[in-house]
């Protein structure tokens, strides 16, 4: 028997998806042509891929919070608590994120006439999200060698005009994430663009309801 022949085909399908988790940014049509695949063992194959950016993507959100910023000011944190901090922190965010934004995403392929179920506008939403690990792994390392322990302290030299730079860069991340996810949209429910153009904005309004209604939900608890 051959090397081929005891390979199982589960572990090769995970292998091919974690493969996509870099490759949607070099070939994105590709990858979401693929996420029109929602058999089990597609989606069984995706779900651990799909959760290392999920948290990822916390991480990279939380750091550029108000919080963050402060973190710091407090004499008892110090590196290592910071880093426990942002990846706990990160992963509740990201989870929180990914079942919330999910949700929006839905209704927007909804309301623009889309068939699709809640758990494909998920993997779509993960996979569009891509584009914010590589922030966190390529930009926020500058900013950390610019201004070390500055970037967690009130007032630190983080501010000023590198901030509205840095802020800048930022946004040029989160509009390759909405890029994407149109392409995503487009792709997977055979749409054109102004139909993926309706179903963002009304996901982006549906997302918006969803925050405040979480909000005053939780303020009243």
């Amino acid at each position: 028997m051959t090397s081929a022949e005891t390979v199982d085909p589960s572990d090769s399908l995970e292998r091919l998806w974690w493969l996509n988790t870099v490759g949607v940014l070099a070939r994105p049509k590709q990858v979401f042509d693929a996420l029109r695949d929602t058999s089990d063992e597609a989606v069984d194959a995706r779900q651990e891929p799909i959760t290392a950016v999920v948290i990822l993507c916390g991480i990279a959100t939380v750091l550029v919070t108000g919080a963050a910023g402060r973190l710091l000011d407090d004499a008892v944190i110090d590196g290592y608590l910071i880093a426990v901090w942002a990846f706990l922190a990160g992963a509740i965010y990201g989870v929180a994120s990914y079942w919330l934004a999910g949700a929006a995403v839905y209704l927007g392929q909804r309301g623009a006439g889309g068939t699709g179920d809640y758990q494909q506008a998920r993997h779509v939403l993960a996979y569009a999200a891509v584009p914010l690990i590589v922030w966190l792994v390529f930009v926020w390392p500058v900013r950390v060698a610019l201004y070390g322990k500055d970037l967690f302290r009130t007032g630190g030299s983080d501010g000023g005009t590198s901030r509205v730079v840095f802020g800048a860069v930022g946004g040029l991340f989160v509009l390759w994430c909405l890029g994407l996810l149109a392409l995503g949209l487009r792709t997977v429910y055979s749409w054109d663009w102004r139909r993926s153009a309706i179903a963002i904005s009304l996901a982006v309004a549906a997302f918006l309801a969803l925050a405040v209604a979480a909000a005053i939900i939780l303020r009243g608890a």
